[in-house]
């Protein structure tokens, strides 16, 4: 037996497998939360204009902040958590988000609302790509993306959480204000049990750490330690890996897409007979649903081929939303459809972001995440102001029109994807 087979076998105790579970689920149970800090802009756009008059494609510059805020710390804060061990950097990125969204709640101007919001997205970038590294620390390769899956279920949930408490803020008439307050305590709770709770590699409970991953085609390594440099040209120089990030870019637009604008999309009918509100929790529960489904499918089904599953959910969640866009309003097919564009349209995360160490080595997960996470929000930000201006001049159902061509370039770029 190789001196890995044996470290392997080793970690592979039931203490290591209790301590990583738990780890997982601190991990899940703070990202749980995490959305509740950006993703409740949506409900508050109506409350904003009413009391402040600006327009749709205002906010959406606004929203495009916090996208390009969380690109650029994403493309920071990967390699970071390589470098420094992610466990600091959620906690704190949770603390801080908390801080940005209070501010928020008290701006009356747009050039206000937009620098709490971007600093923001600043913050919420210390979340995805240091709790990725932590997964990868004590997850293979072969279990990589159902781990991954049920990190995205999480994330999932947390829209719903965001939906659901958005939702009450506004039954509750406690005006748009509140959304930024009340939410986000839970987010809070979720920063101090992930700290109490969650481990940032096996060494620091005695156990064996995993062998090192590196696929044979990554850069060499000239000297002992890596720089900062060299983290980033491992990911710079994949040509599939930097396709991947593209096709993540236009589905992530889609994403958001729907995240912002169908709560708008509700709360903003002047028809009578308009669907409730909180028909809109389908597409959260949709997301979360699918982002476990899609992992499991890239890993049993489809072998570790996640380009596979990745296109067959971006094509379907194309349909689905092309078909929202042709129903009328009160249609009683609004609702599972809802539910089917966020199970396909989210689903395809957990084969990104399992892409990550799939093609640059666990080492460098964080690092990969943190640029691929750059890639995909660079382009959310970019749909934000084109669909509120779309919007302005027709109607809020245009952007499912918006969404299911973004779907349909992620899954063509796929095609060039071949782990």
């Amino acid at each position: 037996m190789s001196p890995d087979r044996k470290v392997l076998m080793k970690t592979l105790e039931a203490p290591f497998e209790r301590h990583r579970i738990t780890t997982l689920a601190a991990v899940m149970f703070c990202y749980l939360f995490y959305y509740t800090g950006r993703q409740s802009f949506g409900f508050a756009i109506p409350g904003i204009e009413k009391e402040l008059g600006f327009t749709k494609e205002q906010l959406g510059w606004c929203s495009a902040a916090l996208l390009w805020a969380y690109a650029a710390g994403q493309a920071i804060n990967g390699q970071l958590a390589d470098r420094f061990g992610g466990k600091r950097m959620m906690a704190l990125g949770a603390c801080l988000s908390f801080g940005f969204n209070v501010i928020l709640s008290f701006m009356t101007s747009l050039p206000g609302i937009m620098l709490a919001w971007g600093a923001n997205g600043l913050a919420q970038s210390m979340g995805w790509a240091p709790g990725s590294r932590i997964l990868s620390n004590w997850w293979s390769k072969s279990h990589r993306g159902r781990v991954y899956g049920w990190y995205v279920f999480a994330a999932g949930c947390s829209s719903v959480v965001t939906y659901a408490t958005s939702n009450f803020v506004l039954e509750w008439d406690l005006g748009w204000r509140w959304i930024f307050r009340l939410p986000v305590v839970l987010m809070l709770l979720g920063a101090i049990v992930f700290w109490l709770v969650a481990k940032e590699r096996p060494s620091d409970v005695g156990h064996a750490n995993l062998p090192a991953e590196t696929p044979d085609d990554a850069p060499a390594i000239s000297g002992g330690n890596e720089s900062a440099w060299h983290r980033y040209r491992v990911g710079l120089t994949c040509v599939p890996f930097m396709i991947g990030c593209f096709s993540i870019g236009f589905q992530n637009l889609a994403r958001y897409g729907l995240l912002v604008w169908v709560p708008v999309h509700f709360l903003g009918s002047k028809l009578e007979d308009a669907p409730s509100p909180w028909l809109a929790l389908g597409l959260p529960l949709g997301m979360a649903i699918g982002a476990v489904s899609a992992g499991w499918l890239s890993d049993r089904v489809f072998g570790g081929k996640r380009s596979t599953a990745i296109i067959l959910f971006l094509l379907l969640a194309a349909a689905s939303t092309y078909a929202i866009y042709l129903l009328p309003g009160n249609s009683p097919f609004l609702l599972p459809l809802l539910f089917l564009a966020g199970f396909f349209v989210y689903g395809p995360q957990a084969g990104y972001w399992a892409l990550c160490p799939d093609l640059l080595g666990a080492k460098h997960a964080g690092t990969g995440t943190g640029i691929m996470n750059f890639f995909a929000y660079l382009f959310a930000g970019l749909g934000e102001p084109l669909i509120g201006s779309i919007i302005d001049h027709t109607s809020t159902s245009a952007m499912f029109t918006v969404v299911a061509v973004a779907c349909v370039n992620a899954a063509v770029l796929m095609c060039f994807v071949r782990r």
